[in-house]
């Protein structure tokens, strides 16, 4: 059985000033950025995607793209990851986030 797609594509950053952060990003990089709500920003002309969450400060989250997220599920959990969030709905895909035995948070989600 081929391993379901796993590439790391987009990276989220919380903020507890987004507009600040934003401001920040598009001054000292020209990066620009699509607004989803008032509580999360869009990163565009990365290199990579990314997103500006607004939140208290935790370590930047590594989200991984997959074309079969069931699969990838339980390849992490036997793997020996801790689901942290299971799989929700967001707009344009579906995601579940853990964290790996060495202690990193991690997400992985597909496009609908």
């Amino acid at each position: 059985m081929t391993a379901p797609k796993a590439t790391l594509n987009y990276v989220e950053v919380t903020s507890p000033k987004p507009d600040d952060t934003r401001a920040f990003m598009d001054a000292a990089f020209g990066w620009t950025f699509v607004d989803f709500g008032p509580d999360y920003t869009d990163i565009q002309g990365a290199g990579c995607g990314g997103g500006i969450e607004r939140g208290d400060l935790r370590a930047p989250l590594p989200v991984i793209e997959t074309d079969d997220l069931d699969a990838m599920y339980a390849r992490v959990k036997d793997a020996g990851a801790t689901i942290t969030v299971e799989p929700f709905d967001f707009p344009g895909g579906r995601r579940f986030q853990f964290r790996e035995p060495g202690g990193t948070e991690m997400a992985v989600w597909i496009t609908t």
